[in-house]
């Protein structure tokens, strides 16, 4: 298990001094987000408009934790992609709390990790609030590609809190360099969990 000291303190800035790393500017870095994508059946299309309508009837009962967003949202995902299935095995690691003060209260969140494969980190944002964006994970997610002892190969990652997702790469050959995709949501009237699904098929087909 990958541990961290106040690890819901570390950002960007820390780990570019700490580590070396770098984002890409180079698209074709991670092609694996945009080019050449599986198409989706019509069938998986239905079975992700109702879990976007799930969602969202959901989210009007505030507060959404790590778990409903798990089970509502990412677990029907990863089955659809094909992450439950064989060659692949799924872990949970540590929690990571998060913080924020607004108005002299303090607000907690809680980033819930599961790892696939040792190659692809999800991380699951609990939000009390609106104020918890995915920027708080991200740095938490190259936290734990990092500590990958397999510097020969990329290694993924995805945040989400549920209504939007951004996908991560990390490659360490060398330098150490990352770079994210777009950010997709389900507050558009498209469903974006389309894409968010073609890309996750794409990377359990890289990574089998």
């Amino acid at each position: 298990m990958v541990q961290f000291i106040q690890a819901q303190n570390v950002g960007l800035a820390y780990l570019e001094e700490k580590f070396g790393l770098r984002q890409a500017k180079d698209e074709v870095f991670f092609p694996e987000w945009w080019e050449n994508l599986p198409g989706i059946t019509d069938s998986e299309k239905q079975e992700l408009d109702k879990i976007k309508a799930h969602f969202l009837r959901l989210a009007k009962y505030p507060p959404l934790s790590e778990e409903t967003v798990k089970l509502v949202v990412l677990s029907p995902l990863l089955n659809l992609a094909g992450f439950y299935d064989e060659p692949f095995f799924m872990r949970s690691e540590q929690s990571i709390e998060i913080s924020v003060e607004d108005k002299g209260e303090v607000i907690r969140g809680r980033i819930d990790v599961l790892v696939i494969q040792e190659q692809f980190w999800l991380l699951v944002i609990e939000s009390k609030r609106s104020s918890f964006s995915l920027l708080e994970a991200i740095p938490q997610a190259l936290s734990y590609m990092l500590a990958n002892p397999r510097l020969e190969k990329p290694v993924f990652g995805c945040v989400t809190n549920g209504s939007e997702f951004i996908f991560l790469k990390l490659i360490q050959e060398n330098i150490s360099q990352y770079a994210l995709s777009d950010q997709f949501t389900l507050l558009k009237r498209k469903n974006e969990l389309y894409e968010v699904l073609s890309i996750l098929k794409n990377l359990s087909q890289t990574l089998s």
